[in-house]
């Protein structure tokens, strides 16, 4: 057959023995892909070797116990013939040797685990297909560079610069106005300089976006960015992925591993929720960045590496340092540069941006078209004090435009938590709430309506999003009056 069959929709091979998982997979997974399926390896493969003849399989979601074979050892033959394709297995059975040796010997992308849950499955597996896409993008450009002529080197520059408005601070959403704009210009004035930055602020606020920002705008722009969450890992698998290891390290250790250290050789190793990792790990890691060296698992060498580390936590470290849980001497080598990321309980004045950008990332994401919000759904997301952050609006965003049968998104596609927010609260006991806060005033008469008007100010500009005129209105002043207000108040 001629290779140059087209496909609508990116193809995905389902291995498993029983028919009801696979049907049940198919009905998940249709609208998105287009759905092959196999009972057992031996079909599979054949499966494989015909559709590789004509446009190819991108993915391939195997149970990981069939009669006759696992799904690592098929897998890892299909990485041999096909290395392209992106492996994933789907169990209700794994352990830590499993996936060792997955990732070993069959290259594994994910472990998936029964039972699923078809929008967790179906998010993962448009991922997968991203990732397919991007390697392919990558094999391109690896082409491009080593065959380049200047207009080719040219069109490689052009899209080194398209990453780095989209990742660099071209790329993060503010306002005018936003707390995060002083962050901005901290990231600005500190990233051309090889300094170890620590970035907290708590869980969802966007610290990984900074730190990639750090990278995009610094002379290692054009080497790797590497992420790691360093919470996520038991301390052996932790230092397996970040310094790598030899061939008989280990039990499971089949063949060499570059780890996240050496593969960011130039470039930069984002090291997500350090405060996770145990003092013993702690250690280890301080004599890399002591050193610029490490040691793989099993090698009796030295790795010498160039690697900018940025660090993130959600947690006080300087508490832990005090308590003894975080190393002293790691901390300070960590936190040459700190930048605290606010929450979105301090930025109200972003919440309209990040909305409208998250909601088409969402719909490309779903293959959704949506026009926007509704006035309504606007108010309760400025309403809501979102403690999840970025991350837990990205997640409202998504499920509303998974829901949405009309051009635009309403309140009634909001989760009840959204619509029973912290503000239609206070508006229940507003009377014993104001009472309480007013007793908490100090002074005399004088000092005590200055904080009373301290405060009306900036629940105001709050409310209207700091949107300098609608508050003036609302108030009953000028808007050069309003501003003198907040300047006297330590508000402008």
């Amino acid at each position: 057959m001629s290779p140059t069959v087209l496909r609508k929709l990116p193809a995905i091979l389902v291995v498993d023995d029983e028919v009801r998982s696979q049907e049940a997979l198919r009905r998940t997974l249709e609208e998105d892909f287009e759905v092959l399926c196999a009972s057992g390896a031996d079909e599979a493969m054949a499966v494989l070797e015909r559709e590789q003849l004509i446009a190819g399989i991108r993915i391939i979601l195997c149970d990981q116990r069939m009669p006759g074979t696992t799904g690592v050892q098929f897998l890892k033959e299909v990485r041999g013939r096909w290395p392209d394709i992106v492996r994933i297995i789907l169990s209700g059975y794994t352990d830590a040797e499993d996936i060792i040796t997955g990732v070993n010997e069959a290259g594994i992308w994910q472990y998936l685990l029964k039972p699923w849950q078809p929008e967790q499955l179906l998010l993962t597996l448009q991922r997968a297909a991203e990732v397919w896409r991007l390697q392919q993008e990558n094999q391109r450009l690896s082409l491009d560079l080593r065959t380049a002529e200047p207009v080719l080197k040219r069109q490689v520059d052009h899209k080194q610069e398209k990453v780095k408005s989209s990742f660099g601070l071209a790329g993060l959403i503010r306002a005018p106005g936003s707390p995060i704009n002083a962050v901005c210009d901290l990231v600005g004035r500190v990233a051309p300089f090889d300094l170890s930055v620590m970035v907290t602020g708590e869980s969802g606020t966007g610290k990984e976006m900074i730190a990639r920002a750090i990278h995009y705008e610094s002379r290692r722009a054009s080497k790797a960015f590497i992420t790691e969450n360093c919470g996520a890992l038991p301390d052996t698998l932790l230092e397996s992925e970040l310094f790598g290891y030899k061939r008989g390290a280990f039990t499971g250790a089949v063949e060499d591993r570059v780890g996240l250290f050496q593969q960011a050789d130039g470039g930069t190793l984002f090291l997500d929720e350090i405060g996770e990792t145990s003092p013993a790990f702690q250690v280890k890691l301080l004599r890399v960045l002591q050193e610029g060296e490490f040691r793989p698992l099993g090698s009796n060498r030295p790795v010498h590496v160039d690697v900018r580390v940025i660090a993130a936590t959600n947690r006080d470290l300087e508490d832990d340092v005090r308590t003894g849980r975080f190393r002293e001497d790691l901390y300070y080598r960590l936190a040459t540069f700190a930048l605290h990321v606010p929450p979105l309980l301090e930025r109200p004045m972003d919440l309209p941006l990040l909305a409208r950008r998250l909601l088409d990332s969402s719909c490309a994401a779903l293959g959704k078209p949506v026009e926007g919000f509704t006035n309504e759904a606007l108010a309760c997301i400025a309403a809501y004090r979102w403690p999840g952050n970025v991350r837990e609006l990205q997640n409202e965003i998504l499920r509303m435009v998974a829901l949405a049968t009309m051009p635009q998104l309403g309140a009634d596609l909001l989760s009840p938590r959204v619509l029973r927010s912290p503000v239609g609260d206070v508006d229940e006991d507003r009377a014993d709430s104001e009472l309480a806060w007013a007793a908490g005033l100090s002074g005399g008469l004088k000092e005590r309506m200055d904080q009373l008007e301290m405060h009306v100010l900036k629940e105001a500009m709050i409310r209207h999003r700091w949107n300098k005129s609608r508050a003036a209105r609302e108030l009953g002043l000028s808007r050069v009056g309003l501003r003198n207000k907040l300047f006297r108040h330590g508000l402008e």
